[in-house]
């Protein structure tokens, strides 16, 4: 027997959370579906907060590569006339993974025992997202599935489109930054002090860049264990620290507000705000639902705030483009093309034409950026390693000078 930490939604909406002592993570979920809830998170207690080490390297049954996978698997097999329980059985021979096979082998049976496929997902420990899951929802009650999947299907792709080139394009610039640190750190730790005994023995006053070197080169091999422990509770303290709503929404105001970065940032989560809001309305979720599930789908709290409030004005009367444009943290462009879409009745495909032009114009300023940090890191690695040098050569300079 175990603790385990659960949250769920009872019958009447309600979120309830606690902890049971059960055999199982499935013991728990049966539990809590006798009692008539539907578990949205069951883990081990100890482990309930998700932070520290074991939180950091803990890995998903599924992963966003293999949720996109079964989501275009199951649409094309629904496409080409299979029944549910039949495509998920299919499913069961695709992962490689064990653990997401006991994913999809839990699904099936949930769905042959007369459970809707929504329902099934849901119970899935946060496996598959509110959006996912409300959008099957939404299918199945318009009886769509298939077409369902695929337009999500096509969300995730487009998603992770997005992701994959921002992170590929920031893999050189990180490799440039950690090369110009890997070759301070062999420098100071190991070359440095090899001149060390030498400046001992001219017996001259050594200039001040060439004292502040070797300072910085005595601590660094001499207290180096010092440093690394210092970043870890560094990093540690400011995850914890973001972890609490009011400081992560001061850090993402900050964010949005900087000169080179904001603008990449907002224009970011624009085109997620636009496409996941455009594919639930195009799949029949209303508005006002939908808009408490992008939510929680935008990474920036304070554009999520503003989606919050855009949303209290809407359930007034007020148009969203008005209502998002009272929080001044959307671009006009957006605004514009919103209102647009809601004056002529089009509003779920005006927000997918703005997710395309905010995802193009995304990559492209992330082009420019880095069209300009590539060199920038490359003068500044320039300048550092010639002035740890000249720290080296000055003393014997002045030693040659001397004697000549």
């Amino acid at each position: 027997m175990a603790m385990y930490y659960y949250k769920a939604i009872t019958s009447a909406g309600d979120t309830i959370e606690g902890q049971m002592e059960v055999a199982s993570n499935d013991d728990v979920v049966s539990k809590l579906q006798d009692a008539g809830s539907i578990a949205l998170d069951v883990r081990m207690a100890d482990s309930a907060d998700g932070s520290g080490l074991g939180g950091m390297f803990k890995r998903a049954a599924m992963g966003p590569t293999e949720v996109l996978q079964f989501t275009q698997q199951l649409a094309t097999l629904m496409g080409a006339g299979q029944p549910l329980d039949r495509g998920l059985q299919i499913l069961l021979d695709m992962p490689e993974n064990e653990k997401a096979r006991r994913v999809i082998e839990r699904v099936r049976d949930q769905v042959r025992g007369g459970g809707a496929l929504s329902d099934a997902l849901e119970v899935e420990h946060g496996i598959f997202s509110r959006l996912y899951v409300n959008m099957v929802r939404a299918g199945e009650i318009g009886g769509s599935l298939d077409t369902t999947l695929e337009r999500l299907a096509n969300y995730l792709e487009r998603a992770k489109a997005l992701k994959e080139s921002v992170v590929n394009a920031l893999i050189y610039p990180a490799i440039l930054v950690a090369m110009v640190f890997l070759a301070l750190f062999v420098l100071l730790v190991f070359v440095v002090p090899q001149f060390m005994p030498m400046f001992k023995d001219m017996n001259i006053e050594l200039p001040f860049i060439t004292k502040m070197v070797l300072a910085v080169s005595n601590v660094l091999a001499s207290y180096w264990w010092i440093l690394i422990a210092l970043v870890f509770f560094a990093v540690t303290y400011v995850r914890r620290q973001l972890s609490q709503p009011e400081s992560r929404l001061k850090f993402d105001e900050r964010l949005l507000s900087m000169r080179l970065l904001g603008p990449l940032f907002t224009k970011l989560e624009t085109a997620r705000f636009a496409r996941t809001l455009g594919t639930l309305l195009k799949n029949g979720v209303p508005l006002l639902s939908a808009l408490s599930i992008v939510r929680n789908v935008i990474g920036n709290s304070a554009m999520a705030e503003a989606v919050a409030n855009a949303t209290e004005e809407v359930k007034t009367g007020s148009g969203l483009g008005f209502s998002l444009g009272q929080s001044k943290r959307f671009p006009k462009l957006a605004l514009q093309m919103i209102s647009v879409g809601e004056e002529s009745g089009a509003l779920d495909g005006m927000l997918l034409k703005v997710a395309d032009t905010f995802d193009n114009d995304t990559k492209n300023t992330i082009d420019r950026l880095l069209a300009l940090l590539v060199p920038v890191i490359t003068v500044i690695m320039t300048v550092v390693v010639a002035f740890v040098m000249m720290a080296i050569l000055l003393p014997i300079l002045d030693l040659t000078g001397s004697v000549g």
